[in-house]
């Protein structure tokens, strides 16, 4: 394992940091590497999920809004 030391912390992160700690039932420590790990290495996006989600939700929506329409007014541009 590779060891870094963080200087001159703003004390409202340092702060912030551990109130989610506490949240999370972690350590300082750990709470840090949970972060660093989700800014550099975020999770992976199933995009036919997400398309099926954001479709579900456009359905839920009042009057009609296809595909067809979205491409035939992307393809128009704007004014």
């Amino acid at each position: 394992m590779v060891t870094i030391t963080l200087k001159d912390i703003p004390s409202t992160v340092h702060k912030a940091l551990k109130a989610r700690a506490k949240q999370h039932g972690r350590s300082l420590n750990r709470e840090a590497l949970a972060c660093l790990e989700s800014a550099v290495a975020p999770s992976k996006v199933d995009v036919a999920t997400m398309l099926a989600d954001i479709r579900r939700h456009r359905d839920s929506l009042p009057g009609k809004l296809t595909d067809r329409l979205i491409f035939a007014a992307k393809s128009e541009g704007r004014p």
